[in-house]
């Protein structure tokens, strides 16, 4: 696997933190622990991580308050696992329209808990993905994880920014939802929830910001993002 996958534990559960941290190391990943919301904020500003599983109820701030917090740090910021005794599908909604990558529902196998974390960070950045995109005047900056045009700027989390990138290297072009699922969020299954949609409305929102509206849906069959729309 080349270089450990570096791994945040933020779970006030000793039991659950120990089994958790147990497994990961024991699939050869290196963990840290934190048992709050605030020493876990504390960490990731001192430490960098490829993934972090967040638990969604600890004693302080709740976990969505810690992803919020993360997110609003910019987009140099590790994928989460959302984890939490919560697990109906408005709970697994609200996880991932947080900011969440994916959302795994306690009791859990440790098993799934591997396979999901290695889904969240198979699509690291490669050769294609460091230069900046531009579609007409929509440019897309990966220092900034920032998209920009006509001289307004929107800053996007690590999913909006790869949502929009996919959707600007295939431009003029139907993109699929299963598409999306496998490229964006590396699941070769297609999950119960409305990721993908409620992502994508989130994108057009960030780009409506910029006062354009590129991104069109097909009904029934997929997204298209017009070039002629971003001149």
């Amino acid at each position: 696997m080349g270089v450990a996958m570096h791994c945040l534990v933020v779970e006030d559960d000793p039991v659950i933190a120990a089994h958790v941290l147990d497994g990961l190391r024991a699939a050869g990943r290196s963990a840290d622990h934190a048992a709050t919301g605030r020493a876990a904020l504390e960490r990731l500003s001192r430490a960098r991580y490829d993934a972090v599983v967040l638990d969604r109820m600890l004693p302080d701030l709740g976990g969505l308050e810690v992803l919020s917090a993360m997110r609003a740090a910019g987009d140099a910021r590790p994928p989460v696992l959302v984890l939490s005794a919560l697990g109906s599908l408005a709970d697994r909604i609200e996880g991932l329209e947080a900011g969440g990558d994916d959302y795994l529902a306690k009791p859990f196998a440790m098993e799934e808990l591997l396979a999901r974390l290695n889904a969240i960070t198979r699509r690291r950045p490669g050769p294609a993905e460091v230069a900046s995109l531009a579609v007409g005047r929509l440019v897309l900056d990966p220092s900034r994880h920032s998209a920009a045009f006509a001289g307004q700027q929107a800053l996007l989390n690590r999913k909006l920014y790869s949502l929009l990138a996919h959707m600007m290297r295939h431009a003029d072009k139907v993109v699929t939802r299963d598409m999306l699922l496998e490229h964006v969020w590396g699941y070769a299954f297609a999950p119960t929830t409305n990721i993908v949609e409620s992502n994508m409305s989130r994108l057009r929102t960030r780009l409506l910001d910029l006062g354009i509206d590129p991104i069109e849906t097909q009904r029934g069959h997929g997204y298209v993002l017009r070039s002629g729309l971003c001149a």
